[in-house]
Order: structure tokens, then sequence, then C-alpha cells
């Protein structure tokens, strides 16, 4: 079977706008988004006029002045996500989601039960269709990496099979910015090197593509252009790490910025972690300039740390280090936090108080157990009032300008 195009890659279609438009069918046909301050998600009514995701909601009006923007209903794309995947997973039990929207299916091992590739995809589409009211787009190829550009070829709302003797000739004329990988910056670098297809980057010396992108990527997207792709479906994926980010645009450098913005960051990656009852060892935080160069620097702890504070006064010494490293910087265009050498935490393990070296930053000495305390309580008080309802009188950001917390917890899953 390996040598036959057995992977499906289904994808529902504008996921986040189609919900909205289900949800209120005076929405179908027109250009509208979700989100408040920022796009989170647009219809394709509303692409066609050059609005999508991650954009102002300001400079989305200018395009589209007559957009109508909608909040989200986050508790409805998590039952509708599910119940997608609940129908992919009767054709076959090895799927892989990958996202609330999207998945990955081996259906190799019930062809001689349902069909070929192509009927299971034909009766996959109906049935979503059918009995969600949504419409999904399906790639079939042999490799997982195939199989997802075919799914984007054939949006919105369609179905493509990419026979395993005609990989290359459907692959090679087509757009860079396709490749699993490669975005906005990627795609440029590229772009300086004459490369805009995949073919083009197929056939280009890997010493070339080394130079501008880096070993490991020049190598990955190198063997991709050309279709080897051996990862099969994994279908217990646990994430090595939590993170955030927040882009800035060009924000001069101030400690101001620097301490709300990382304390902001810190609270959601830390929440998210005491939610999966999980600690980490590992924070690493990522300074980007505006000429896209990036300095990363991490530090990997003898207790594992789950305390929003804790996570912020490290991530803070951390950026503080990087930017001594380069005192001619005067903006940032982005902060972000990990947390990994993940382990359970289901209860925090005291300390006995031998060393009062860095008592704050230890998570279980006395004060470092306090505040432990205090998030576990901040979190139940979300839980029952919202996110919204509690947080740090340190954390200022414009959260009209934010991602809702909900909206990146579904992307996360």
């Amino acid at each position: 079977m390996a040598d036959r195009a057995t992977i499906l890659h289904a994808d529902l279609d504008a996921f986040y706008a189609s919900v909205e438009q289900l949800l209120d069918p005076a929405l179908r046909g027109k250009p509208m988004a979700v989100g408040s301050g920022v796009v989170l998600a647009a219809s394709y009514e509303a692409k066609a006029f050059g609005v999508s995701g991650g954009m102002s909601t300001r400079r989305a009006k200018e395009l589209c002045p007559h957009l109508i923007m909608v909040g989200g209903h986050f508790s409805e794309y998590q039952r509708l996500g599910d119940a997608a995947i609940d129908i992919m997973e009767d054709f076959t039990p090895l799927v892989e989601r990958i996202s609330i929207d999207e998945a990955f299916l081996d259906v190799a091992g019930s062809i001689h039960l349902m069909g070929s590739p192509t009927d299971m995809a034909v009766a996959l589409r109906e049935r979503v269709r059918a009995e969600l009211g949504l419409p999904v787009s399906v790639g079939i190829a042999r490799t997982k990496h195939l199989a997802k550009i075919a799914s984007q070829v054939a949006k919105p709302d369609g179905l493509l099979f990419v026979p395993a003797d005609r990989e290359l000739e459907f692959l090679h004329p087509l757009p860079v910015e396709l490749m699993w990988g490669v975005g906005p910056v990627t795609k440029a670098r590229l772009a300086e090197l004459g490369i805009r297809t995949i073919g083009e980057l197929a056939e280009a010396p890997g010493a070339s593509l080394d130079r501008v992108l880096g070993t490991a990527i020049g190598a990955k997207l190198g063997a991709l252009a050309w279709n080897r792709d051996p990862r099969a479906i994994e279908q217990h994926h646990t994430a090595a790490s939590v993170s955030a980010q927040s882009a800035m645009g060009r924000s001069t450098v101030s400690d101001e910025l620097i301490e709300r913005t990382l304390r902001h960051l810190a609270d959601r990656v830390a929440s998210r972690l005491r939610a999966k009852s999980k600690a980490g060892h590992t924070v690493t935080a990522r300074v980007r300039f505006p000429d896209l160069r990036s300095v990363t620097r991490s530090v990997t702890l003898p207790a594992a740390v789950s305390v929003t504070p804790i996570i912020a006064e490290v991530a803070e010494n951390l950026v503080r280090s990087a930017l001594s490293d380069h005192p001619d910087v005067r903006e940032i265009s982005l902060l972000s936090i990990a947390v990994s050498s993940l382990v359970m935490e289901s209860a925090l393990q005291l300390e006995l108080p031998l060393d009062l070296e860095g008592e704050n930053s230890r998570p279980g000495s006395r004060a470092g157990s306090s505040r432990w305390a205090l998030d576990k309580a901040v979190d139940e008080v979300r839980r029952k009032f919202g996110r919204a309802s509690i947080g740090y009188a340190s954390v200022v950001l414009d959260e009209s300008r934010a991602v809702p917390d909900e909206f990146r917890e579904l992307a996360e899953h």
C-alpha cells in the first residue's frame, strides 16, 4: 500500500466563518469576519477583497467597507470540529488531528470495506455537509505533505486526487508558498534566489538553500519538493512544549513594554500548563527584530515551573540578556515564551527550607508555593466566571487588540 495514494487531508473550509454563517444564515454569501480588533478568520466573500486572518479590523474595513464583523462562538467551533473528527473516524481509526478544523487519515486498511480512497473522500464530504452543514475540502495523495497541498488546491469545497505516478507533474508547477513551512519570510528569501515554484526549489543547489535558509530547513524543504515525506499518521501526539507569542509591529524597546508583554505571555503559558496538570523545567524566550532577525535564550531550572510570576521573571531575565548582546537595537517586533521538558504536576512538591537563595523563583519554597496557590485561585475564578474576570494588574495590554484565549486554545488542539 506504500506506493498507493491512500492518505487523505481533510480541511474544513474557512471554518470559523463557515460556522458563523451556519449559525446565522443571514450572513451567507456576505463578506464577514470573526474577531474584534483583529480578524481571526474571514469568509471567502471577504477574502476576495484581500481580508485575511491576523489583519487589524481597521485595515480589513478599508479593504472591504461592507465587511460584517461578528464575535466568535468558541464552544460551537469545538463542538463542530469534534463532530467532524467523529465522522472521519467512521472511515478509519488512523486519524491524526492537527488542528481544530483539519486532520490526516490513512485509509489503506479500509479499501476492502469502503471502496477506493476517492470513494471514501466523496462520502466523507457528503456526510460532513449533510450532518454538520459545513463544507470540507479533501486532498488525496501518497504522502502527508502532498495530501495537504492537494486539499489547498482543491479549495473551496473541493476534492483532488493525486495519482502516485503523476506526483511531480502536479507538484512542481505550484507556487512555493503552498509548501508546509514556507511562510512570508521564507518565501521572500527563496525569491531572492529566483525560486518561486516548487519545481524551481527542487532543482536549486543544496548549498544555495543552506546559505539562505540554514542546513536543517534547506534539507527539509528540498526533500519535500521531491515529495520525499516518510512521516506516518500519528494518533497520539503529545505537545513537547507550551508557548505563546505577541507580535507588536515596530515597538520601541522599554522596560514597561518588556515587562507587561512577558507577563501577559507568561499568564497564558502558565494557565495552560496548570490546566493540563503540567510544569516544565526549561524556559525559552525569543526576541524578533523588525529586520526579521531573532535571538533566543533559554535556561533549564532544577524544579519544574507552572507559576505565572516565576515564568515571567525568568523570561524577563532571558530577554534582557538577549538585548544586552544587541545594544544598538531600538525596536522589536515580537516576543515569545515557551516552557518545555514537561512533567506531570498534579500537586506542588514543597522543599525543605535549607537554601534560601532564589526564594521567590523556586516553586516549592514558601514564597513560590504562595504564588502557586494564588495562581490556582485565579484559575478557579476564571473557570467559573471567564478569563476576563480576574488577572494580574501589571498586565495592561490592550485586550481589544489581542486574540481571545479561547481561540488560541482551539488552535492548540
